[in-house]
């Protein structure tokens, strides 16, 4: 293809509050095109939902960012750091991939994650207890955030008042904008990262507990199943990931509804959709945008076009679940739609592991939201919102008000 890349322009604030718009003329021009995406990075957009779908299986498609031939993204870490960023399952693949997956998936299974459903309730009631007699709040700051970051320091046995420490660092490390960070800041907050992750695995190798923290230091130290750098890593993905999404996914959810007047009405009048209305929301709007990236171990040809070995692709969850060949009306947010098979939690052996907990997490807080905050609606006008700049999708903040019990 010799047309210029389309530029995703992440610097446009009218973008960054509502791309989709350009998603769907991106997926009307072409199903494979050049584009230049956040951080200035220029990659190959794989927008159709049946070419994504597969793309997502597709073993010539690397998860290694050293398979690429840009390498601005490696370059972002100091040659010291790069081994501990570049060991975890997000950036490994077969048989590593494997092997590190194996090791936590216990923890993340649908009857290990039912049986947190009391204790994640128990934290929600909480956090709406502070809230609601006050009648205003900022429901990131307040709810959105503090409830996946409390159950996944929970599950991993890490001290829930470190969470700003390390979300601040974790923000500098994976954030992305119209520009690549600036390479000393992303060095620095791995720098206070690792020396967080190390004293907490050496606390836990003192002290341990029947979590899963002291269950990987078990196999990093007795069954030698992980090298020092894959724990580090482990402990930072399960950190990060563990809650990045799932803020988005539940103050996006609610942003979402709150636009959406007589779906939020209709979620009010029937809680039994709150699963349907979930997936809906991955869907509509999910918490990955506009996607995920791979690296080209070969010449690969998708549609028709042949994307060279080393180029990054992205293929555009977040516009694929919008192709109307695959989804009617797919513009329109529908709380009760079926045969919802949604791309934001990816596809194949990458599957995000946490989907179940993310799930539930977001049934529970939404839920006890709508139930516990009446009159609920937004503190300032649609277009204040703030909006995470690029890869990562969800509103910043959400103040709101509603009727204080």
């Amino acid at each position: 293809m010799t047309e210029r890349p389309v530029l995703l322009p992440y610097a446009d604030p009218a973008f960054v509050a509502d791309p989709f718009p350009l998603y769907r003329q991106l997926l009307e021009d072409a199903p494979v095109r050049r584009a230049v995406i956040a951080g200035g990075l220029d990659a190959w957009l794989v927008s159709r939902y049946d070419d994504a779908l597969a793309a997502l299986s597709d073993p010539r498609l690397s998860s290694d960012v050293r398979d690429a031939t840009d390498t601005r993204l490696l370059n972002q870490l100091r040659d010291t750091q790069r081994e501990s960023m570049l060991s975890t399952m997000l950036r490994s693949d077969p048989p590593d991939h494997t092997r590190l997956r194996r090791l936590v998936s216990k923890a993340f299974t649908a009857r290990r994650v039912a049986e947190m459903r009391p204790r994640i309730q128990s934290i929600t009631d909480r956090l709406l207890d502070a809230i609601v007699p006050a009648g205003h709040t900022d429901l990131v700051a307040d709810f959105a955030l503090p409830l996946p970051v409390t159950v996944i320091s929970e599950l991993l046995g890490v001290p829930v008042d470190d969470r700003h420490d390390f979300q601040r660092w974790t923000d500098r490390i994976v954030m992305r904008g119209a520009k690549l960070p600036d390479v000393a800041v992303v060095s620095e907050a791995w720098q206070h990262m690792r020396a967080y992750v190390t004293e907490l695995i050496r606390a836990k190798r003192a002290h341990p507990g029947d979590d899963l923290l002291s269950g990987l230091i078990t196999a990093r130290d007795e069954e030698q199943r992980l090298n020092e750098d894959e724990l580090i890593a482990m402990v930072f993905l399960l950190l990060a990931a563990g809650y990045i999404t799932t803020v988005n996914l539940i103050g996006g959810g609610i942003a979402t509804l709150l636009a959406h007047p007589d779906q939020l009405d209709l979620l009010r009048s029937d809680p039994e959709l709150l699963p349907d209305a979930i997936e809906e929301f991955l869907r509509y709007d999910g918490p990955v945008s506009p996607g995920i990236a791979r690296f080209a171990r070969e010449d690969v040809e998708i549609a028709g076009v042949t994307i060279p070995r080393g180029a990054t692709v992205l293929i555009a969850s977040a516009i694929a679940d919008r192709d109307p060949a695959r989804f009617p009306d797919p513009d329109l947010l529908d709380i009760t739609r079926q045969d919802n098979a949604h791309l934001a939690f990816g596809h194949g052996i990458h599957y995000c592991l946490g989907a179940p907990l993310a799930r539930l997490e977001g049934q529970i807080a939404i839920g006890a939201a709508l139930r516990r905050l009446p009159g609920l609606a937004l503190a300032v006008p649609p277009e204040e919102i703030r909006w995470r700049p690029g890869g990562l999708r969800g509103p910043e903040s959400l103040p709101v008000t509603f009727t204080p019990a």
